[in-house]
């Protein structure tokens, strides 16, 4: 079951987290994490995810993202933490509160997947809560399906005994 978090972490910026176990390891959690084109997939409120350049993703790399938040078309953003294996922390190019961070925690059987999604909410505290009411609820549910979604990409094992039928 994954763990929603929201948080009003500061006036006019919502957030909103979630967290799940997977049964899988850090590695291979932080591999399909860094899988920029792959997002769309598991990630609901993404339309399309792609690097600017073809290089790996690394600390400095540019990802652009059409999502359904509020704001341009497409955004451009800039990986400001890179530790592998652990975490990817993405921030707006042109707004520095627009933030994606993802952690990656080992633990002894399986590792935990941690997702953080911060954007600003103009038009102060009112507007922050009518962005929360409106927006909030459905994004926040979009981010909890969003980890259940990555936990079946993640362990999913084409040779598991299980599906050998189909």
């Amino acid at each position: 079951m994954a763990v929603v978090t929201d948080a009003f972490t500061q006036p006019g910026l919502n957030s909103h987290g979630a967290s799940l176990d997977v049964n899988c390891s850090a590695e291979d959690a932080f591999r399909l994490l860094c899988a920029v084109e792959k997002w769309p997939v598991w990630l609901s409120f993404l339309h399309s995810s792609r690097r600017a350049a073809s290089e790996p993703l690394t600390l400095g790399s540019e990802v652009i993202v059409r999502s359904w938040l509020p704001g341009d078309e497409e955004e451009l953003y800039e990986v400001d933490a890179f530790i592998t294996n652990y975490h990817l922390s993405l921030v707006g190019a042109y707004s520095l509160r627009r933030r994606l961070d993802f952690r990656v925690e080992r633990r002894t059987s399986c590792s935990r997947v941690h997702v953080q999604l911060s954007y600003p909410a103009y038009h102060g505290r009112i507007g922050s809560l009518l962005d929360r009411w409106q927006r909030g609820r459905r994004l926040a549910n979009a981010l909890d399906d969003s980890l259940v979604h990555f936990k079946g990409l993640v362990e999913y094992r084409r040779d598991d005994a299980i599906l050998a039928d189909f």
